[in-house]
């Protein structure tokens, strides 16, 4: 397929970006293989590197006992196992356990024989953008949905790293995100960790597409760059004014996709959902606990409270995503309450 101007201008900025990249995300284009992984590249996020293998392990600290670890080792398939046993050894020197979360299926056995306790968070959703199509009496409220929107005056354009260095651009984009946890309520704070971020050392290789309403700014939504076998877009931050037109954010995500297909973007992947897509078939059996287990499915139907999983995977699957996997926590060696609240706390569930 030709290349449009777009696709073109695309690849220029990501060999300009490569040329520049720090080692960390140099690693992650290598050996990453989760659509998750460039979150280990979010500004308070630490590496774990050992001299024995190219890879590293994202984390951060949490109390005086735990390490909270996300995505598994990266590194190539016959290391990540050296990686792994190396940062578990050098935790216990610092008389700490690790915690792993958005462990991948592929890797939760590995985990498993490390002498992890694993179980099923939650699912994973991604979009094939070669079947992708709106059309069909499935998406019918939808496209009506983002008429309205268009109705009432929302436009969506991608904004540029110069764009996004005014000061202007950065003062509305903060109050949006002051309005937008404010309407969550007044206790409410953002999460963090398992989630992207607006600035931080990962900005200049993000994609943002804004939503304008005449001359204000009505929201954005972010996407990350993700690696390996499905590579393409991680849809990951979405803020919109509590006042927007209904169907700002489908209008906006809708643009965004059809600009990271017309780049030649296969896959589109919008993340984690905890406590959803929970089954039997997805458990490991022998290392797994059946009291996170419970837990997991009770805050699936009950705990919107601590995070509205039904809601966001509702708005997944309304996209018709056609690859959903499970992904997996990992307590080391067992689960305990500490290692559940230095979870809740790093990611600022609570």
């Amino acid at each position: 397929r030709r290349m449009t101007a777009t696709a073109a201008a695309s690849a220029q900025r990501s060999e300009r970006q490569r040329s520049s990249e720090p080692q960390a995300l140099g690693i992650l284009r290598r050996h990453a293989d989760h659509p998750s992984a460039f979150l280990a590249f979010n500004q308070q996020t630490l590496h774990y590197q050992t001299p024995a293998v190219e890879g590293l392990i994202a984390y951060r600290p949490a109390g005086q006992r735990h390490l909270i670890q996300l995505c598994g080792p990266i590194a190539a398939a016959g290391e990540q196992v050296v990686l792994l046993r190396s940062f578990v050894d050098w935790a216990h020197q610092q008389g700490r356990s690790v915690t792993a979360v958005q462990v991948p299926v592929s890797d939760a056995e590995l985990y498993r024989e490390a002498g992890f306790c694993v179980n099923q968070l939650g699912s994973s959703y991604s979009i094939d953008l070669e079947q992708f199509t709106l059309r069909g009496t499935k998406f019918f409220k939808l496209r009506n949905k983002m008429k309205r929107a268009e109705r009432e005056g929302i436009t969506v354009q991608e904004w540029t790293a110069q764009d996004l260095e005014a000061p202007s651009a950065q003062a509305a984009l903060a109050e949006i995100d002051r309005r937008w946890l404010r309407a969550k309520g007044r206790h409410v704070k953002e999460l963090t960790f398992m989630i992207g971020e607006r600035g931080g050392r990962g900005a200049p290789y993000r994609r943002m597409f804004v939503a304008h309403q005449g001359s204000r700014i009505a929201g954005y939504v972010t996407y990350s760059p993700c690696f390996g076998n499905l590579a393409g877009w991680l849809y990951d931050l979405t803020r919109r004014l509590p006042d927007a037109p209904p169907g700002t954010v489908e209008l906006t995500f809708v643009t965004a996709l059809e600009a990271l297909r017309e780049d030649g973007c296969r896959w589109l992947h919008l993340g984690l959902t905890p406590f959803v897509g929970l089954a039997d078939e997805h458990e490991l059996g022998h290392g797994s606990s059946r009291l996170v287990q419970w837990i997991a499915r009770e805050l699936g139907e009950r705990g919107e409270a601590v995070y509205p999983a039904r809601a966001q995977e509702t708005f997944k699957l309304k996209w018709g995503p056609q690859h959903i996997t499970p992904e997996y926590v990992a307590f080391e060696p067992q689960p305990s309450l500490g290692a559940v609240w230095q979870l809740l706390r790093v990611t600022r569930s609570i």
